[in-house]
């Protein structure tokens, strides 16, 4: 990895300039002059980067990045994971304790997962380096990543959760006159998808091997010379005298109506939503609104607060600078017709037998230039959806197919990664090998599950 693979960044940029070769050969435009066609490429590209909704999604990352971070640095939660890691003895129960917790919350919403994951790493991490335990700190890394290998068959799956919309497949046609919006239902619930025997089957399988895996790796490299820097402990009273009104960043009442206020409303918003039992409220929004009001609380006072958010919005830098390039990559996908392009030539070569593992390969691919579910689905679903009704292929199948081939290269794009690497100070190239080595046991379960279970 340290010989062939560059930084997360330089990465973001080559992947750029591979996109604009492929929008050049693709994108036909009315107008043929050469020069024009440049132009219009150079504008989807620059649309992209700041496309304003994709934007507001940056925020929310480096957001849940930063306040999850503050969260685990207070003490509370500092007590909790320390309990948690002195089970942690060695790789092997490390590594395990790791990979079926993360995969457990990121099954129900990716942002969680992405975050707990991460930060149930770090802690791991530093209970080694603190007690003088051999540990291999970039295979902890990596699987505290796997959340994102289960994400979107779970109950935040972007494509699950909008095809169970009602009224969402038909809207996403072209045409009401078409043949093929007549034959599609006003919804697909998750007791088709999520929560379907099929899926449901194959996520046990998919965790089943991926511990097997995990613990023979664990034994092969039990240890590394890589230690996680290890937190300074929030909550430190500065000497210097409080006067006047920065009494009140000391205070715990400040911080903590505050909290009240926010936590109430949370749990408002829980009870309340017509999805509470499926989880369907939790969105990066209301993560965002829940980790503030519990780092407020948990950290006493705002000054405590402060000084764990100026610690932890360090490992944000990544995320600032590399999603708008992934942005624009994307703008380039979709407007040049990359994307159709390539679904297209599975469509015309699958079989009703062969088209899932087809549409799970496509999205796997898409995914590495454009690595957001609900952005692919909303390109690549249209699609899908007329090649699976024409070839009698279920619907769920199909759109399950995606979305296990959307988690499947996240562990070969860093881009998810970064949140992940910020937190736990690790580098994309040292988790990568771990990464690839989960991705490749994912794939033959994937790929096993959709050829004998259809």
């Amino acid at each position: 990895m340290r010989a062939f693979l560059p930084s997360p960044f330089t990465l973001a940029i080559i992947l750029t300039m591979v996109t604009f070769i492929l929008a050049w050969c693709v994108y036909q435009p009315q107008n043929e002059a050469v020069t024009q066609k440049a132009l219009d490429i150079l504008t989807f590209w620059q649309n992209g980067l700041w496309d304003p909704p994709l934007l507001v999604f940056a925020v929310q990352m480096m957001l849940m990045l930063v306040l999850g971070h503050t969260l685990a640095l207070s003490y509370p939660v500092n007590r909790l994971i320390e309990k948690i890691t002195q089970h942690a003895n060695g790789t092997t129960r490390a590594a395990l304790l790791v990979l079926i917790s993360t995969c457990i919350v990121g099954f129900f919403n990716w942002g969680l997962g992405l975050i707990f994951g991460a930060v149930l790493a770090r802690k791991v991490g530093e209970h080694a380096a603190n007690n003088f335990q051999d540990l291999n700190y970039p295979l902890i890394g990596a699987v505290g990543y796997s959340g994102l290998l289960i994400w979107h068959g779970g109950i935040s799956g972007s494509s699950l959760a909008k095809v169970a919309e009602p009224g969402h497949l038909k809207d996403l046609v072209a045409s009401p006159s078409s043949q093929v919006y007549s034959q599609l239902p006003n919804n697909i619930p998750y007791d088709q998808t999520v929560f379907s025997a099929f899926n449901l089957t194959t996520n046990i399988l998919l965790l089943t091997f991926l511990v097997i895996g995990i613990y023979f790796l664990s034994k092969w490299q039990p240890g590394s010379d890589k230690k996680p820097r290890v937190a300074k402990k929030a909550g430190s009273r500065s000497m210097v005298p409080i006067v006047g009104a920065e009494k009140l960043d000391h205070t715990r009442w400040t911080s903590g109506i505050m909290a009240s206020i926010i936590l109430f409303m949370g749990f408002y918003l829980a009870l309340s939503s017509p999805n509470t039992l499926s989880f369907g409220f939790i969105n990066p929004n209301y993560i965002n609104f829940c980790l503030l009001g519990f780092s407020l609380l948990f950290h006493g006072t705002v000054s405590n607060f402060l000084k764990a958010i100026d610690d932890a919005i360090r490992g944000a830098s990544g995320i600032l600078i590399q999603f708008p390039l992934y942005f624009g990559v994307m703008g380039l996908m979709k407007e040049a017709g990359i994307i159709q392009v390539l679904a297209q030539f599975f469509v015309d070569h699958a079989n009703s037998a062969t088209y899932p593992i087809y549409t799970f390969i496509s999205a796997a691919i898409v995914n590495v230039f454009v690595p957001s579910g609900g952005g692919q689905w909303m390109v690549q679903g249209p699609i899908i959806i007329e090649a699976s009704l024409k070839l009698g292929v279920p619907l769920e199948r199909s759109i399950l197919a995606l979305a296990y081939g959307d988690e499947l290269t996240n562990m070969m794009q860093p881009f998810w990664a970064l949140p992940l690497l910020g937190i736990t100070g690790l580098q994309a190239r040292e988790i990568l090998p771990y990464t690839l080595y989960m991705m490749f046991i994912a794939a033959v379960v994937f790929i096993s599950a959709l050829y004998f279970f259809s």
